[in-house]
């Protein structure tokens, strides 16, 4: 798989957390190039170890935009098998296919491709206009599309649904 395909199925996987049923990420997006650029770059996506990306992190492709402090993609056979993005925070934002705009940020963001399953932990957030979530840990498994959400300790979960007049651009 691809730089481009793992780019995708990040954005796919960080547009769905917040509930089936919410909007998908741009689909025309995975079809267009991605673009990094990175104040340094080491490795190959091979089976030697990972491709690593830092020093102010941009990533692009179509309406989607992610900034990070760095970036690892781990590939076997191949074919791309994990993708973490770190930051303070690590940001992403896209444009929907319906037009609603969609951001994700947290200090860590890691999609593992195998178990379809993206954990964005460290002050994680997820806004769009059907509504928003945040807490200390997200994790979103593509397969159920089952979300949980938590923290250590005292860390709560805060998440606030939109009421349809306003998620449909009717609201005072």
């Amino acid at each position: 798989m691809s730089p481009r395909a793992a780019s995708a199925l990040l954005t796919i996987a960080l547009a769905g957390l917040l509930a089936a049923g919410s909007a998908d990420a741009r689909r025309s997006d995975r079809n267009q190039p991605m673009d990094i650029d990175a104040g340094r770059q080491a490795g190959t996506l091979d089976e030697s170890g990972p491709i690593v990306f830092s020093g102010g992190v941009i990533i692009t492709q179509g309406t989607m935009h992610v900034e990070a402090e760095r970036a690892e993609i781990t590939a076997r056979g191949g074919d791309i098998q994990r993708v973490v993005i770190t930051g303070s925070p690590a940001t992403m934002r896209q444009e929907m296919d319906d037009g609603s705009p969609m951001s994700a940020r947290g200090q860590r963001i890691d999609y593992n491709v195998a178990n379809e399953t993206m954990v964005i932990t460290g002050d994680a957030h997820v806004e769009q206009p059907k509504g928003n979530m945040a807490s200390q840990r997200i994790v979103y498994n593509m397969q159920s599309e089952r979300v949980e959400a938590g923290g250590e300790g005292a860390g709560r979960v805060q998440m606030r649904i939109q009421p349809r007049a306003e998620r449909e651009g009717g609201g005072n």
